[in-house]
């Protein structure tokens, strides 16, 4: 895998992440909820925990993916060589889709801390770009 390659999985992970909560918020697997999903979305169910933990787990990833993203353009631009960027790379993308799984959950100390290696990873590549 190279960085680039993992960019565009993380970018997949948010689309993947945002569907997920707007399907589980609407109910799409039921006949009214795919009307729901296919239309305005006026008259949503009141979240329930899990969908208000999909929602805010996919917010999150738009923020963050920005980070990534920007930081990742500034890499190649300044030159950094794609092999450096892998492995900072993949902690992101990796990060990721395991705090989805533990924001999903519920599991909080366990979704801080994947947090906290995602952005470590951001912080990791804007210094290899400095």
């Amino acid at each position: 895998m190279t960085d680039l390659q993992y960019l565009l999985l993380s970018a997949a992970l948010t689309w993947v992440m945002l569907m997920s909560a707007s399907l589980v918020r609407s109910r799409a697997w039921t006949p009214s909820g795919l009307k729901l999903a296919f239309g305005n979305r006026d008259d949503l169910p009141a979240p329930t925990p899990l969908t208000g933990r999909l929602e805010r787990a996919s917010r999150n990833m738009l923020e963050n993916f920005l980070f990534f993203a920007t930081v990742v353009v500034i890499a190649r631009h300044r030159g950094v060589d794609g092999a450096a960027l892998v492995l900072p790379c993949a902690v992101f993308f990796w990060a990721r889709v395991a705090y989805f799984g533990a924001y999903a959950a519920g599991i909080v100390y366990l979704r801080t801390a994947l947090w906290s290696v995602g952005v470590g990873a951001i912080a990791w590549i804007a210094w290899l770009a400095w």
